[in-house]
């Protein structure tokens, strides 16, 4: 049973080519938040740093949140990322907040929800989508984290998919329109995450909202941080029928535009793409311009690579603005056709 969101992606997909929003991060740290700002009154008193541990803002600063989400709503993106890249429990262990990930994510799903209905009720022919931003853990089930013990492992695959399960939950119930599993270096991770949210829909009866899955290249190679091709990454994945499949983080449009037209070439479903600004450089800043990612985007576009475009670390409203611009009366990557039957 497809749910009423996924369709009306689907029509906007085939309509135009889609915005998603830009770095949550990077728009942060332009507030320069101190330690105070991040544990407000609710948490003066937590025993370990919290500062750095952005999805808490959701709860402690949410009109910030809610403001980055505006700004790249006013800029022209169709879709906005909730702020839970790091929420669920397993990441949140690191600040000893393992028991606050569902509710992170469900008041970050709700800020989300609330700009998101506010600009489509101001332009009802350009609805705005929320995307439940699932991250790829701060532990990796495919990779030992002690060189010395290559079979180790510092998680099992039952763990992470029950704390993604429960940041699964958390999205749903906060009323997002879609589930994005982004930058994935490790498609075991994501393996999980896809079953945490089928698991999540079955025990539930509710209709399955869309998912989008989005790999991260990690260099020239070509290939994911667990050392898989592009093309073995897809079909590794595509079993979770997503809505579309992508690529975001670790290059910049420029580096990474063999691998969107390469995955152009085989994916069955949209296609997506989020470069960072760039490179960073020797002092880990992103110096690319808006006018320049835009550039490079305007031309995938061109070419008929891509469904959805945003950008992803270093990224502003201005690139998301001037990315929407250099789009707009570009038509989208049409589907495939794909045969059903054997020759």
């Amino acid at each position: 049973m497809e749910t009423t969101t996924r369709k009306k992606l689907e029509e906007a997909l085939k309509e135009r080519i889609l915005i998603i929003d830009g770095a949550m991060g990077t728009m942060i740290q332009r507030h320069k938040l101190e330690e105070k700002d991040y544990r407000g009154e609710r948490f003066k008193d937590w025993p370990s740093d919290v500062k750095g541990n952005n999805d808490l803002l959701c709860l402690t600063q949410p009109a910030i949140i809610e403001g980055i989400h505006r700004q790249y709503l006013e800029a022209g993106a169709d879709i906005i990322e909730t702020n839970t890249f790091n929420s669920q429990a397993i990441s949140m262990a690191d600040y000893h907040m393992e028991e606050l990930a569902y509710e992170i994510n469900v008041a970050a799903a709700r800020i989300a929800r609330k700009a998101a209905a506010d600009y489509t009720a101001k332009d009802p022919a350009k609805p705005r989508f929320v995307a439940g931003a699932i991250g790829p853990m701060s532990k990796t089930l495919s990779l030992s984290p002690d060189v010395n013990n290559p079979g180790f492992r510092a998680v099992t695959f039952d763990e992470v998919a029950a704390a993604y399960y429960e940041q699964v939950k958390g999205l749903v119930e906060g009323g997002v329109d879609l589930l994005l599993i982004e930058t994935i270096f490790d498609t075991l991770n994501a393996k999980a995450a896809i079953f945490a949210i089928k698991k999540y829909f079955r025990d539930t009866h509710q209709p399955e909202l869309p998912i989008s899955i989005s790999g991260t290249i990690t260099d020239a190679s070509g290939r994911t941080l667990s050392g898989q091709t592009l093309e073995a990454f897809y079909v590794s994945v595509m079993h979770a029928r997503p809505l579309s499949i992508g690529l975001n983080c670790a290059l910049g449009a420029q580096e990474m535009r063999s691998h969107v037209e390469e995955l152009s070439q085989i994916a069955a479903c949209f296609t997506s793409a989020y470069p960072n600004a760039g490179l960073p450089n020797a002092m880990g800043e992103y110096d690319e311009q808006p006018e320049q990612t835009a550039h490079f985007i305007e031309e995938w576009a061109e070419k008929g690579f891509v469904n959805i475009v945003g950008g992803c670390c270093g990224t502003t409203p201005d690139h998301i603005r001037h990315i929407a611009q250099h789009v707009a009366t570009i038509k989208p990557r049409r589907l495939p056709v794909v045969e059903k039957e054997l020759v």
